[in-house]
């Protein structure tokens, strides 16, 4: 059997010599880790956090942040959440928007956005822990 017959790749991609991009499945993989890493992340600090919230309100929460295990569990759920949003909207953004400068501004607007997200959280939490 011929090479040609066997191929799947159009004409117009074997002259351009365009292929996959070989990050597919990097990116399939990393999805399902984080959202792995999310369901045993978000076990600990949502517990902890519903638990004073609903039976001492503001005071408690506040507290309970102070433990150290608290604040880094809070602190690893936004770290996945964030790095697990972020690729789930390059995901949509490389699929559905067809304009290659209106893609490559949204998926940095949507990294950014995700980091500083990430970056106020962060510091929001290291307040709470530290009293400051």
């Amino acid at each position: 059997m011929s090479n040609k017959a066997s191929s799947l790749r159009s004409p117009l991609g074997r002259v351009r010599g365009l292929g996959s991009a070989k990050s597919g499945t990097e990116h399939w993989w990393m999805q399902r880790v984080t959202s792995l890493a999310l369901v045993v992340v978000t076990g600990c600090p949502m517990a902890m956090l519903l638990s004073h919230a609903i039976y001492g309100g503001y005071t408690p929460t506040v507290e309970g942040l102070h433990a150290p295990l608290a604040a880094a569990g809070v602190i690893l759920f936004l770290a996945f959440g964030f790095h697990h949003a972020a690729s789930g909207l390059q995901v949509v953004i490389e699929d559905y928007v067809h304009c290659e400068c209106v893609k490559t501004a949204s998926v940095i607007a949507v990294k950014l956005a995700a980091v500083t997200l990430f970056a106020l959280g962060t510091l929001a939490v290291l307040k709470i822990m530290f009293g400051a």
